[in-house]
């Protein structure tokens, strides 16, 4: 190995090591450990391959979408598009390409074919180095931040690590046996957290699944189940199609339209919008701005003449409907809770504004409940690019109505539920976000010599 780097610490390397990009000291390391570069683990050739000169044989390929896919292609030779290179039982891979998403792979010798891999790959192959190991140190926090230094290009898929950069990066190398001890701790505590991850993401689902479970409880979900009989309201005004549950004493199903108005968006022509206020302009909302709240700050501004009436701004209390969009987000809403000064929104966009009958806090949970969503899903039309809700069809939906007092008491019920269901949620996330901080504590203090 080099002469610089074989035999121990800092001192032995000099005070310094000449990165891509910059001075980096290099650190005093355990006794037996030592300091060699990447290079030195590098073979100085790798033999190259082309897989079509052997058309019928099948080769075990390792390409960066067999890595995503989490194993090698087996391919006939014919299959494969171009020179590849020859690896061998115990290499390990480093993706060049896209250098912030971090690929490391140790090829493995069951695949019972000729292995080869893509020219993405860098390749290192060493007697006296654990690949996992190595492995290990390729994902760990700090060689991520030196091989990024390495990369060139534009950006995107374009970007692409140096080999001849990445060979003069320093790693620490402990002795093979001190390699295959940490190889065996990091694994168990790897698949500890993994574990320990897994558990976190199924609380962290079950936390964001609260709020749906709160709403179907709160309010009757019709129609009901099993082959109950249409129930007749005359506050409808005729039988539904199909049968809509029985209510609790006091409450009624009534169309939407009974108990709100809808307020279609402004139109104007192509180029009339901008991104920056102007003199005569007002902020208008979109579809983008129609979010978990109302996103203020995704308003373009036009022309106020556009706005034909006083109803087409937005007021406390409105709810912000998208009626035409892709079909997944077509009646997504979000509630406005306040209005800084006088914003109008689009046409692509809808205003379901209560009347005097309806709280609108109620209405707003009511219209996010998974059997509102399910229906206006179901009522907006079919078409390429963006489906459109009718406000015909929109309004016509059934909901159920309690009496005013009863919607204010929900609401004030729903409210503290809602904010304990959120308390999990952000607890859930700050759980999993400490379960992901785990690996690169663990590789930190590996890597310090400290395990």
């Amino acid at each position: 190995m080099d002469e610089q780097v074989k035999n121990g610490g800092a001192a032995d390397v000099g005070a310094t090591h000449a990165s891509p990009l910059r001075q980096t000291p290099l650190r005093n390391l355990p006794a037996g450990w030592r300091w060699v570069r990447l290079g030195e683990v590098m073979p100085d050739n790798v033999a190259s391959v082309d897989p079509s000169a052997f058309p019928d044989e099948v080769f075990s390929l390792f390409s960066i979408p067999a890595y995503d896919a989490g194993q090698p292609e087996s391919l006939p030779g014919r299959s494969v598009g171009s020179n590849k290179q020859a690896v061998l039982p115990g290499d390990v891979l480093l993706s060049k390409i896209v250098p912030h998403i971090r690929r490391t792979w140790v090829v493995g010798n069951q695949t019972g074919h000729r292995m080869i891999a893509s020219t993405e790959w860098i390749v290192f192959r060493a007697s006296d180095i654990d690949p996992h190991f190595l492995r290990f140190r390729l994902n760990e926090d700090v060689f991520h931040q030196q091989f990024m230094a390495t990369a060139s290009g534009v950006g995107g898929s374009l970007l692409r690590a140096r080999p001849a950069l990445v060979a003069r990066v320093p790693i620490p190398l402990p002795p093979l046996s001190e390699q295959k001890r940490i190889v065996a701790i990091l694994t168990e505590q790897m698949a500890a957290v993994e574990k320990a991850r897994a558990a976190a993401e199924a609380r962290l689902e079950a936390a964001k699944a609260l709020p749906a479970a709160l709403l179907r409880r709160v309010f009757p979900q019709g129609p009901a189940p099993g082959p109950a009989q249409p129930v007749r309201d005359t506050t409808v005004g005729a039988t539904h199609a199909s049968p809509l549950q029985p209510l609790p004493a006091g409450w009624r199903w009534v169309r939407l339209g009974e108990v709100c108005r809808a307020i279609r968006g402004i139109t104007f022509p192509k180029g009339a919008a901008r991104s920056q206020p102007f003199d005569g302009s007002v902020p208008c909302l979109t579809t983008s701005g129609v979010q978990e709240e109302i996103e203020w700050d995704t308003a373009q501004f036009v022309p106020v003449q556009f706005v034909r009436d006083a109803d087409q701004f937005l007021y406390k209390g409105d709810m912000l409907v998208s009626t035409a969009n892709s079909k997944p987000l077509v009646g997504k809403l979000a509630r406005v809770r306040d209005v800084p000064g006088n914003v109008t929104f689009g046409a692509f966009t809808t205003v379901v504004r209560p009347l005097e009958a309806a709280e609108p806090e109620f209405l707003f949970r009511l219209l996010r409940t998974e059997r509102a969503r399910s229906y206006f899903f179901t009522k907006s039309s079919e078409t390429t690019n963006i489906s459109n809700l009718r406000t015909e069809d929109m309004l016509a939906l059934p909901i159920p109505l309690p009496p005013l007092s009863e919607q204010k008491r929900i609401v004030a019920i729903l409210t503290e539920q809602m904010a304990a269901a959120e308390r999990v949620r952000a607890a859930a996330e700050a759980e999993l976000a400490t379960i992901e901080a785990l690996p690169a504590a663990l590789l930190r203090r590996a890597f310090n010599g400290e395990l």
